[in-house]
């Protein structure tokens, strides 16, 4: 018997709902940061690491702001200029400097490791400082994710010491402000509008080291203006959007950068497709330690909801 019209077929419903909440916009923003932890290694190879920050913003928000000029998007209100102000130094100018200093001297497990510890961070300055809930179920669930982790990459004897982690550490501290910053102005902006306008910012605070990076570009060869436009495109432009929108869905920060812990295991099944690496038994035991990790959180999250929820959740 044919379906009438204004019925939807079974499984229609519950795919919609999913694609109305944070989590795929969350997905997209760690798929793209995944790939940055080797496309930045590669850059590296040419670019200094402050003219890669710039380079990787100025054009980031080239395009973000090409698309808000086409979609009609307001400029920001004078009262929040300080607060995009404080994302652009916290999520770009400080993030990006730490980060591609660190990634120098680390290996990209490691520095999926410390980068790792933002969502951890980020929950406590929620509770801190903006009164955020997070509940004991869902601590546990931090801890899990991150035993995760330290399994996938202590196993793989891929740990560094060394001083590139002083700079991540300071990486995963600053993007943990970010995270802050960004749920305080999605309530009052779009996904698009935060992240054109952080960026943008972060661009014009990088800008300082405009002459020597527009030298290296120009001397730059074509598999290294490859490397830039992958970190630029999809891993600031489309990143960033991604992320602000799923903090724009959420009513709590801890949530969206709970998925970050996703980084390691996604950057290994990366490997695994780009590369042909085939994926070990580290990469088995502890991805499916991060993703039940993941499930527990989201099933602490809604205890905490009680039993009324909404379409944003």
């Amino acid at each position: 018997m044919p379906l009438s019209a204004g019925c939807a077929p079974f499984g229609e419903v519950p795919v919609l709902k999913i694609l109305r909440t944070y989590h795929p916009y969350a997905f997209t923003a760690i798929f793209c940061w995944s790939l940055a932890y080797v496309f930045t290694r590669l850059a590296l190879g040419h670019f200094s690491p402050l003219s890669l920050g710039f380079l990787r913003c100025a054009i980031a928000s080239f395009i973000l702001g090409a698309v808000g000029f086409r979609t009609g998007m307001k400029l920001p209100r004078r009262e929040d200029v300080k607060y995009f102000a404080a994302a652009g130094a916290s999520g770009f100018f400080l993030y990006l400097w730490a980060f591609n200093q660190g990634i120098l001297t680390v290996t990209s497990a490691t520095s999926s490791i410390i980068i790792s510890s933002a969502p951890v961070i980020t929950a406590l300055l929620a509770v801190l400082f903006l009164g955020e809930r997070v509940g004991k179920l869902q601590w546990a669930a931090i801890a899990v994710e991150f035993a995760g982790i330290l399994i996938l990459s202590l196993m793989k004897g891929a740990f560094s010491v060394n001083r590139g982690i002083l700079w991540l550490l300071l990486a995963a501290l600053v993007l943990s402000v970010y995270n802050l910053v960004q749920k305080g102005l999605t309530g009052r902006y779009s996904g698009l509008q935060t992240a054109t306008f952080s960026i943008t910012a972060g661009a014009a605070m990088l800008a300082v080291f405009a002459p020597r990076a527009f030298r290296e570009l120009a001397a730059a060869p074509p598999a290294q203006l490859f490397n830039l436009a992958m970190l630029s495109v999809f891993s600031s432009a489309i990143a960033y959007v991604a992320w602000s929108k799923a903090f724009e869905k959420t009513r709590d920060t801890a949530s969206v950068s709970n998925y970050m812990f996703l980084t390691p295991l996604i950057s290994s099944l990366l490997g695994f497709l780009l590369a042909g690496e085939r994926p070990d038994g580290a990469t088995l035991i502890g991805g499916a330690v991060i993703l039940s990790g993941l499930a527990l959180f989201n099933l602490g999250k809604r205890q905490n909801i009680g039993p009324i929820q909404t379409e944003e959740e």
